[in-house]
């Protein structure tokens, strides 16, 4: 008996490869399976005129998609993890975390091989991403930030139209989309902490959906789960949004999980940065004891203060 699996997906071309890539995993796993895509717009994908901060909604790219896999029509909603909510709504599960994708962002430049530390002085870059523009201009305080919104394709037609000096995008949905031609360089990890989430591709379903549940399984990544697992925690435990400058990446290693992690001011003056190490079998647990030690460090301060002005 074969049975029909329908994946809910948003319609940019990177959401599709996301899809695609779980339903060829699927597929090849599952020969008693058949699997359809169905678009389905979001919020995130009718407002591209707007910063995502100014707009301050948590399921900015998810909730149309709940709404289908709460009322049935789809089976699986295929997410970036990092814009996944880490509260999700009741009766939703997140079943499946497939394997990470390496995490940077990436500069694109007019030139290979330039970087943040190489752009000319006063350089213009574009970035959506408050967490980018808070790292960016702790590292290069006399860079200009310009708004840039849009899916991965149109942010680089955008740039190249234009007369700025580069953009910064995540790693993983160049490289997805086989665009690395125009990366200038990679930034590293040690110098810009990513998204949480980045890089890895979360599979929300309905908690009853036992089937699926089990047939995920087969391509569930646990090393991936428990290192976005401690990243989501301390995002949920700082109750950070699009709205707070919040990095950071875990790592299991063969002696525990790692953590780093930033929080920082809008405009990079002051930022807050640490590291722990915690249990491969507890990652909650170490993601909201690093956000603990940053808010006892300072970050609360920051954290107030951002808050305090979206209220406004």
């Amino acid at each position: 008996m074969r049975h029909n699996i329908i994946i809910g997906s948003r319609g940019s071309e990177l959401a599709l490869w996301q899809a695609n890539f779980v339903k060829k995993q699927l597929a090849k796993k599952h020969r008693n399976i058949s699997i359809q895509i169905k678009i389905i717009k979001t919020k995130g994908d009718k407002i591209l005129d707007v910063a995502l901060s100014k707009i301050g909604d948590k399921y900015l790219f998810t909730k149309e998609l709940e709404f289908a896999l709460l009322n049935n029509e789809i089976d699986i909603a295929v997410h970036s993890l990092k814009d996944l909510q880490t509260k999700l709504p009741e009766r939703l599960i997140l079943a499946a975390v497939t394997k990470r994708h390496p995490v940077e962002d990436v500069l694109i430049a007019r030139k290979k091989g330039i970087t943040i530390q190489t752009l000319k002085e006063n350089a213009v870059v574009g970035t959506g991403s408050l967490r980018r523009k808070c790292q960016l201009l702790h590292l290069r305080p006399d860079i200009s930030i310009k708004e840039l919104r849009g899916n991965v394709p149109s942010r680089i037609q955008t740039f190249l139209k234009s007369n700025w000096d580069a953009i910064i995008l995540a790693r993983a949905g160049v490289e997805r989309l086989k665009l690395q031609k125009y990366i200038s360089s990679y930034i590293s990890v040690d110098e810009f902490l990513p998204a949480v989430g980045q890089g890895a591709l979360g599979i929300e379903v309905h908690e009853k959906n036992n089937f699926v549940i089990e047939l995920l399984k087969s391509i569930h990544d646990e090393d991936t789960y428990k290192a976005v697992t401690a990243e989501r925690s301390l995002l949920s435990t700082l109750e950070g949004g699009c709205q707070v400058p919040i990095g950071a990446c875990a790592e299991v290693k063969s002696n525990g999980l790692y953590l780093d992690a930033m929080v920082g001011s809008v405009d990079g003056t002051v930022t807050f940065r640490k590291k722990m190490r915690g249990s491969k079998n507890s990652p909650e647990k170490l993601g909201k004891n690093l956000a603990k030690d940053l808010m006892k460090a300072g970050a609360k301060e920051i954290l107030d203060e951002i808050y305090k002005n979206v209220r406004r």
